[in-house]
């Protein structure tokens, strides 16, 4: 232990976000807003979740974190709680500044909230739920990883993960219309059409870096006849980063002016991009801070809209796509959103050939890259990847039957998959479901 001990010091990351905010802070505060948290805004969830608990240890075998370091007890997700909630409790928040720069880490950084865990306990204890409240704590004490919190500065400000301006966003669409227009030339993206059936909603990442997934998604909605639109204001990002730093209030504000561009333009429903944590931000955690069950306004995962399009037969496959695949399942979509069995019967439609990794469906390892834990920057990049070593040899496993290419439908899981790609050299190509569909569908002669 000694020596795993030393490994980990030698390891150790310096984060601005974490060191100059923890250099910040008095006892008297970290007391007064530990106490805020457990007492005024978690009650009795969070001590059914601390009494019930019997520190058996079955969660350990669930995380990626734990298999990945040789079982070493301190990644395990009861061990997490341990070295950070558990002692804010034991203690009544008198912990140093110190212990919340290193609480943050291990919030922000080794865990993904992914869940798996809680299917494995014997009492169903969420330790993503104990995970976000203590980076609730840490978000209120102004010690966040810096990177994730640029983000999070970032849809503050613009209402969009990643700085887009309202110009650079139109005219984003309007170029990805034109490219589009050398293939289909009827092609239109409609902006701001009030009435549609299908308001479409992506995540900051698309316009930025991936606009070609726009021009597939353009192609997919002409060819199927979709009545549909795309906003020309802010609402039109979907992403929510701010869920992961613990900021409420900026998820909050994000979530109201997606679901209220959607209601002015009066759209029967938001059909949304492959995105497993904008998902998770849509139907599950920022409609409920605002007091909304379920959100204001029906949302349909690019999964469920794809399977539809298929099954309806608006969109035809001219011919499948050859090359083996296997199918990442998303924590957020899967886990959460109980899409496992629609998103392969998606892919048996389009491909000939699928490979499951073991395990797989709701069972399936978590990428390592989503609860933005990716977002928090190059600095926790190989921390990262050496912390999901189990995903790539279950890759490795599916490649050895055949698989060459990863289907994942999340843009987190995508990022994710690629570093672990490259980082154990497993030579697999990374594709969405939407690529794949392009590929294939019929579309105009």
């Amino acid at each position: 232990m000694a020596e795993a001990a030393k490994k980990i010091e030698e390891k150790k990351i310096i984060d601005e976000g974490l060191e100059r905010g923890a250099e910040e802070l008095t006892s008297e505060r970290i007391e007064q807003v530990i106490n805020r948290v457990l007492k005024g805004e978690s009650g009795a969830r969070l001590k059914a979740y601390v009494d019930t608990c019997i520190h058996c240890g079955l969660c350990s075998e669930a995380c990626h974190y734990y298999l990945s370091h040789d079982n070493d007890p301190r990644w395990s997700p009861v061990g997490k709680v341990k070295q950070t909630l558990w002692e804010m409790l034991k203690k009544k928040g008198k912990v140093s500044p110190d212990f919340i720069r290193h609480a943050s880490e291990i919030a922000s950084t080794e865990c993904n909230c992914c869940k798996r865990c809680a299917m494995y306990c014997p009492f169903g204890i969420d330790i993503a739920y104990m995970m976000l409240t203590v980076r609730r704590i840490c978000h209120l004490l102004g010690v966040t990883p810096l990177y994730i919190q640029d983000t999070a500065h970032s849809h503050a400000v613009t209402l969009n993960q990643m700085w887009v301006k309202d110009d650079e966003w139109i005219d984003t669409l309007q170029w990805q219309e034109e490219e589009a227009q050398a293939e289909i030339p009827t092609l239109r993206i409609p902006l701001e059409k009030e009435g549609a059936d299908i308001m479409y909603s992506v995540i900051g990442p698309e316009p930025k870096f991936q606009a070609q997934l726009i021009y597939q998604a353009a192609v997919i909605m002409d060819v199927a006849g979709v009545n549909w639109t795309m906003p020309a204001t802010p609402g039109w990002d979907n992403s929510d980063m701010a869920m992961y730093t613990g900021d409420n209030e900026i998820m909050g504000r994000i979530k109201r002016a997606h679901f209220e561009t959607a209601l002015r333009l009066k759209v029967k429903r938001i059909v949304m991009g492959e995105c497993g944590h904008a998902f998770r931000s849509v139907v599950d955690m920022g409609n409920r801070w605002l007091g909304w069950r379920m959100p204001p306004i029906p949302i349909v995962h690019a999964i469920d809209f794809f399977d539809e399009l298929l099954s309806q037969g608006k969109i035809k496959v001219a011919k499948k796509f050859e090359a083996t695949v296997t199918l990442h399942d998303p924590c957020n979509v899967i886990r959460g959103g109980g899409l496992h069995e629609k998103s392969r019967q998606v892919i048996n439609t389009l491909c000939d050939h699928l490979v499951e990794m073991h395990p797989n469906r709701e069972h399936n390892y978590c990428c390592c890259a989503g609860g933005g834990v990716i977002n928090c920057g190059p600095p926790y990049k190989l921390k990262r990847v050496e912390s999901n070593r189990i995903k790539a040899e279950q890759l490795f496993a599916a490649k050895a039957r055949g698989a060459k290419v990863i289907v994942a439908p999340c843009h987190n899981c995508h990022s994710g998959l690629e570093d672990i790609n490259h980082h154990y050299g497993l030579g697999m190509e990374i594709k969405f479901i939407g690529d794949i569909l392009y590929d294939v569908m019929e579309k105009p002669a």
